[in-house]
């Protein structure tokens, strides 16, 4: 956290550690006796959940802002989709695991196109473009370690699932975060976005790539670049043009994103649409 400026008043931390030093006593042990800022049970009541909301959205932000960080490239894409070679450990059948280890080709694309990103921030001081994904495994493991194979920092906003779950590898650790709120973590996947590029994935994935639509074609959010990368499988799993035949989008909806099929294809759209410097990668 940023260095606290000088004041002559006593702070919190200040407070906290007084009242951990007071004698033991019924009075001192009573929850209606903690700083209401450090009692867990009044902070994770019902009553507080609006502050936990904004707590939630000021705890990003404050690191963030403190990297100075201001923009962003998101990755969206399947937890379950296995780096090539290895095995496909969501796999529940054997149709499942063929297809999971097809679309491990996709690991690599994101992986690249992250590669793509990072180099390009490297000119900003990574100030801009910076990698972000949601921490976890498959394609967003595949981000962070794209960034990390060019010595650029990363993004990953996890959150807390029922089952375990823990942050990839390869996130930057100063800029791991996890969320309780999925609307938080939301927020803070496109409020810096300059280019959004969704892989195969499952429900979590059809979600961020409908909201990101849903937020452009309201006029809510500027249109940047949205890539949908894999012809085959975006073909086979939605029918744009039965929705916009049907009237329930515009004619002209589906060209709000570009489907792309490899990383220097995406990337190419991202750096048309800012007028980017061509980058190289080995």
């Amino acid at each position: 956290m940023a260095k606290r400026r000088p004041t002559p008043l006593r702070t919190s931390g200040q407070d906290l550690a007084a009242t951990r030093r007071v004698p033991v006593t019924p009075q001192s042990e009573s929850s209606a006796y903690r700083l209401a800022f450090s009692d867990e049970e009044f902070m994770t009541a019902e009553e507080a959940r609006g502050i936990r909301f904004q707590l939630e959205y000021l705890k990003a932000d404050v690191r963030l802002r403190e990297r100075g960080i201001n923009s962003t490239v998101v990755l969206f894409g399947g937890a379950r989709i296995p780096e090539p070679g290895k095995a496909a450990w969501a796999a529940r059948n054997e149709t499942q695991r063929a297809n999971l280890e097809l679309a491990s080709r996709y690991y690599d694309e994101a992986r690249r196109f992250a590669q793509f990103a990072s180099s390009t921030s490297k000119a900003t001081e990574y100030k801009d473009f910076v990698v972000v994904t949601g921490g976890g495994p498959g394609v967003m493991e595949a981000g962070n370690r794209g960034a990390d194979d060019v010595g650029a920092p990363s993004i990953g906003l996890n959150i807390v699932l029922p089952h375990e779950q823990a942050p990839n590898t390869y996130v930057t650790p100063e800029l791991s975060f996890n969320f309780h709120y999925f609307a938080m973590r939301k927020v803070h996947f496109l409020l810096r976005a300059r280019a959004v590029a969704i892989f195969p994935g499952g429900f979590g994935t059809l979600d961020e790539f409908f909201e990101t639509l849903t937020l452009i074609q309201t006029g809510r959010m500027e249109r940047i670049p949205v890539l949908l990368f894999g012809i085959d499988f975006w073909n086979q799993v939605i029918n744009f043009r039965a929705l916009a035949d049907a009237g329930t989008i515009s004619p002209d909806d589906p060209n709000l994103f570009t489907v792309v099929d490899s990383a220097e294809e995406g990337w190419s759209v991202v750096r048309d649409y800012y007028n980017l410097p061509e980058i190289g990668l080995g």
